[in-house]
């Protein structure tokens, strides 16, 4: 993992030790809207294969705009951004559908699909073009209901579903569509203690160095994302930067205390959350 700034702010390297090649790679990237200033500038960062990292920082901080950013969602207003070496925009959309799958914080429209159907979608950059599903699709669908917890209410229909077992299904699509990164947005936006856990624990399972496979999400609940982080991305929005670096390091150094500037509340590197900064019960 690497990231740096203008300023050249780099918390770890830690190049040598592994021979894993880049999934993601920024490069002098700022993102943000056309008709105003950068919400992050100028940033370089990279995403090795088989990291899980987090990205940190309070809302309206440009974490939900970087990661449209580095998915090719939004255009950046500089720099690049490349996908197992290639520049997001030179792939074709089936193209870069088979090397990024992407979970977006959204409430999902529930439509007149069933939950399989809903996975399946997934499996459309594979699939031929008729779009007719292999038994290898199908075993792929089955799969990734398994690892969410949704095989049984495989034949329900999405509209009947919850919130959260909405998200379930849209995190099983994405690991249908079975590609090198998956990008994903507040993932447990909508989804009760113990299923936030269980989406951890999974996402840490999908980010292994035997597959090759890296998530990248952003979360605001930090103890279980921080707890199966490899690599923490902070978004400082004083400074309009990002600062990386491994997660032990990060959770040490005092430096998840800008994800929140101005504000009452610190890091507590024992608890692996943000508690009140005055008046909190030690």
């Amino acid at each position: 993992m690497y990231c740096s700034t203008a300023a050249n702010l780099l918390i770890s390297t830690d190049m040598s030790s592994t021979t894993l090649h880049s999934i993601l790679e920024a490069t002098r990237l700022s993102v943000g809207y056309i008709s105003g200033s950068p919400v992050i500038a100028d940033i370089s960062a990279r995403l090795e294969a088989g990291h899980l990292a987090v990205l940190v920082g309070a809302n309206g901080s440009g974490k939900s705009t970087l990661l449209r950013t580095l998915s090719g969602a939004q255009a950046p207003l500089a720099g690049s951004v490349e996908i197992m070496g290639k520049r997001v925009g030179d792939y074709s959309r089936r193209g870069l559908a088979r090397v990024l799958s992407m979970v977006y914080t959204d409430r999902t429209m529930a439509g007149g699909l069933t939950v399989s159907e809903t996975v399946a979608v997934g499996r459309q950059p594979h699939t031929g073009v008729l779009g007719r599903m292999s038994d290898a699709d199908r075993e792929a669908v089955a799969k990734a209901l398994e690892d969410v917890g949704m095989s049984a209410k495989a034949n329900n229909f999405l509209a009947n579903l919850s919130d959260g077992e909405r998200q379930k299904v849209m995190i099983a699509r994405a690991l249908a569509q079975d590609t090198p990164l998956v990008i994903l947005d507040e993932p447990t936006a909508f989804l009760d203690v113990a299923s936030r856990l269980e989406i951890m624990g999974l996402l840490r399972r999908v980010a292994s160095r035997e597959s090759g496979r890296s998530v990248l999400l952003s979360s605001h609940d930090i103890a279980p994302a921080l707890s199966v982080a490899d690599d923490v991305w902070l978004v400082d929005s004083t400074g309009r930067r990002l600062i990386c670096g491994q997660a032990g390091e990060m959770i040490g150094s005092g430096l998840l205390d800008l994800a929140f500037p101005g504000r009452d509340v610190r890091f507590d590197a024992s608890r692996l959350d943000y508690v009140l900064a005055t008046g909190a019960p030690e």
